[in-house]
């Protein structure tokens, strides 16, 4: 399955989508990018004159990229299922903040998977910026359903 397919089957949408693009993808793991646009609107007001990046919103586009594509794909690899209406839980989070990311800035996403089994796929993720910094990392699971 291709990056743009991938992508095309994830259940979000402008302005909620923080997958750019999928770079690498095999059954243990997945490495995505996203580049945070200065307009978006979650900046406005967060914080006054100093804006970055909500916590919630790093986590939500190492979400998309390391457990809802990362579920896609690995749903993908069984057969006769069909994926064009999939549903999506986040089940747990544990993640550390270690850096800010500043608007306009861009992110690449790693994922490695932990395990897989009845639909519930946990990952260990990993974010770095475009200066390769580490900026959060900690598990992420959840549910994904055709």
């Amino acid at each position: 399955m291709k990056s743009s397919q991938i992508i095309s089957k994830l259940p979000y949408q402008e302005p909620f989508l923080f997958v750019k693009s999928i770079d690498e993808i095999t059954e243990q793991h997945i490495k995505g990018s996203y580049t945070f646009k200065s307009s978006s609107w979650f900046y406005k007001g967060h914080f006054k004159n100093n804006p970055i990046t909500p916590g919630v919103i790093l986590t939500e586009c190492a979400a998309q990229i390391g457990l809802a594509s990362f579920g896609v794909y690995l749903l993908s690899q069984e057969k006769d299922l069909e994926l064009n209406n999939i549903k999506l839980a986040m089940t747990s989070t544990d993640i550390e903040f270690l850096k800010p990311v500043l608007p306009g800035e861009n992110v690449s996403v790693v994922a490695n998977k932990l395990y897989f089994r009845f639909n519930k796929l946990k990952c260990a993720v990993k974010m770095f910026n475009q200066s390769q910094d580490l900026v959060i990392q900690g598990e992420i699971a959840g549910v994904i359903l055709p």
